[in-house]
């Protein structure tokens, strides 16, 4: 019987990257990977909350057909990345722009899944000049009830906010994420992700997992938590949205997932800026794009030509 420390785990059309790097960000070394020909036109590509960017080994190979290059990176306490002693979208963003400088100097699509559209969307409207196009791939969070509230009751809210992430901080400190192994790692994040074909998760534990003495591990922070990743509300990300000023593109997956946000389309299309083009994908989770990998692909080379 193959010991599961040298098991090989492949999937159809999954590649690793061709080239891996590191980008010094803040005093934190973060991982930072590459598909494609070196010259290729890059996008830059930001994975979503408790994944890497290994999520993007189906994905990023069809973008690659489409002559492009495809630069993601492992956020902060993901994946290859270093442990943060504490996390902020706002040191996400500071991150994403480290990456973004040792990419090119002008301007180039972002692209985010999940908690990362949410981060593509801040660095387009904190820095516009750096983006020429920016996709979202189901990372319009919505909760539908958006406060019409004063800016004093707003500093409040943040203030709960930080005091909340504070608290469960000092809590974690000394947690490790629990061992399993590769098929029980897989199970477990089946129960977040029941749409994804169980070949997937296997192949994604050997990407995004590591393999201790006592079984495998998520290479996550255990002070992450499910909700947040740092001070964060749903709504601070879509009302990014609006003043983007870059082609935008929304894709939206209906159906309703434990890790998805439950958005709708009626959610969006209030804040869709001028001339934005948006998908809803009717029978499609919050993984868009590793669940109809090829579907999104052609909306994105479509976008971008």
């Amino acid at each position: 019987m193959t010991d599961q420390a040298e098991e090989i785990v492949s999937y159809p059309g999954a590649k690793r990257p061709d080239r891996t790097r590191w980008v010094s960000a803040n005093g934190l070394r973060i991982a930072v990977y590459e598909w494609g020909p070196a010259d290729a036109p890059p996008i830059a590509m930001a994975h979503g909350g408790f994944d890497f960017a290994g999520t993007f080994d189906v994905f990023a190979p069809l973008l690659v057909q489409g002559g492009y290059r495809c630069v993601s990176w492992d956020a902060r306490g993901h994946g290859d990345s270093n442990w943060s002693v504490l996390y902020s979208w706002g040191g996400d963003l500071r991150d994403a722009l480290a990456v973004l400088d040792s990419v090119s100097p002008d301007p180039v699509p972002f692209l985010g899944h999940s908690k990362g559209g949410g981060v593509m969307l801040e660095l387009a409207d904190a820095c516009p000049h750096r983006v020429s196009h920016v996709i979202n791939l189901d990372g319009l969070p919505s909760k539908n009830n958006w406060p019409d509230v004063s800016d004093r009751e707003r500093t409040r809210m943040v203030h709960t906010e930080i005091t909340g992430w504070l608290d469960h901080r000092r809590s974690a400190v000394d947690k490790q994420r629990r061992p399993d192994t590769l098929d029980g790692l897989a199970q477990r994040r089946a129960r977040m992700n029941p749409r994804l074909d169980p070949e997937w998760l296997r192949y994604l534990v050997t990407v995004g997992a590591r393999h201790d003495a006592d079984g495998w591990r998520w290479k996550l922070d255990p002070t992450l938590r499910m909700g947040g990743f740092g001070p964060w509300r749903p709504e601070w990300s879509m009302q990014r949205v609006p003043g983007i000023g870059a082609p935008f593109l929304g894709v939206l997956g209906l159906e309703v997932e434990a890790m998805g946000w439950g958005t709708t389309t009626d959610d969006v299309l209030p804040y869709l800026p001028p001339g934005a083009e948006f998908v809803p994908l009717e029978g499609v989770g919050h993984f868009v794009h590793i669940e109809q990998p090829r579907v999104v692909a052609d909306l994105v080379l479509d976008f971008l030509a």
